[in-house]
């Protein structure tokens, strides 16, 4: 199939894009990557008025560390994030992740942004920012807003971003002293989408984990924090978190029932957290 007869914009500046969106508002699909969009396009899964080609805009895909704070542009790709250095020395979880994500020729195109915009329950990348504590922020005409991850994601292909708002950045704590990081993820071929993956940080204290942050994809409808299973993993231990896993609003489907998708959750964390 060919896609629906649509406008198309490429502006040169972020005001310029940002005057489109505010015009255009729900009409407007921006084109960064395209990795998504456009086979959504060729399939008439999605319709807009007008493409926005954000592509011409500078420094939306800048990769930074100042400060303790990690600041990844949107328009950064996958690539350029897995190779970054400072991605490696600040979040290695996002290295680690990444490596599951598609394929080279997906990961050249793809961008950190779109995959978060996005909002697709089994991508990688919303449970690392999730697990990672990030901070997305955002624009539009009327202005930046700052919105916590941990409240960006409300279901599939669902997000707080309102329709005239672009994603600018992605700022991450840089990791710290007692905190480690992992990824782990299953799928039937490396490169699929997840049938469920773990995004795990951890904070301890010698032997004793003090803190914790889960994050799943693949799992439940909505990247979020697993906040009570966080809390039962520091008061309980391991195997209690595991079984809190029960509590899991998993999706059903005819190929991955929900009790599948937490067992594959319980396995997970079992796995994190005896490497980790």
């Amino acid at each position: 199939m060919k896609p629906a007869r649509f406008g198309y914009a490429r502006p040169d500046t972020l005001d310029g894009a940002l005057a489109i969106l505010a015009e255009q508002g729900v009409e407007a699909a921006i084109l960064a990557g395209g990795q998504s969009l456009m086979p959504m396009l060729n399939l008439r899964m999605a319709r807009p008025g007008l493409l926005l080609d954000i592509n011409r805009i500078p420094g939306l895909d800048a990769i930074a560390l100042s400060g303790g704070v990690l600041t990844i542009g949107a328009r950064a790709r996958h690539a350029e994030v897995l190779a970054s250095p400072l991605v490696r020395e600040a979040a290695p979880m996002l290295v680690q992740a990444l490596a599951h994500v598609a394929h080279p020729a997906i990961r050249n195109r793809g961008t950190l942004g779109g995959s978060l915009a996005l909002a697709d329950p089994a991508a990688e990348m919303p449970a690392c920012i999730t697990a990672l504590g990030a901070t997305l922020v955002v624009a539009s005409a009327r202005g930046e807003r700052r919105i916590a991850a941990e409240t960006f994601f409300l279901g599939v292909y669902a997000t707080t971003l309102e329709p005239d708002e672009l994603v600018l950045r992605v700022e991450i704590p840089a990791i710290s002293p007692g905190w480690s990081h992992g990824f782990h993820e299953v799928a039937r071929r490396h490169g699929d989408y997840a049938m469920a993956g773990l995004a795990l940080a951890l904070h301890r204290e010698g032997s004793r984990v003090v803190e914790a942050r889960i994050a799943f994809c693949g799992v439940e409808a909505a990247t979020r924090r697993q906040a009570e299973v966080e809390a039962v993993l520091v008061a309980q231990g391991a195997e209690a978190a595991c079984a809190a896993l029960a509590g899991l609003d998993a999706m059903a489907g005819a190929e991955v029932t929900a009790a599948h998708r937490i067992h594959l959750a319980r396995v997970l964390l079992r796995r994190a957290l005896g490497q980790a």
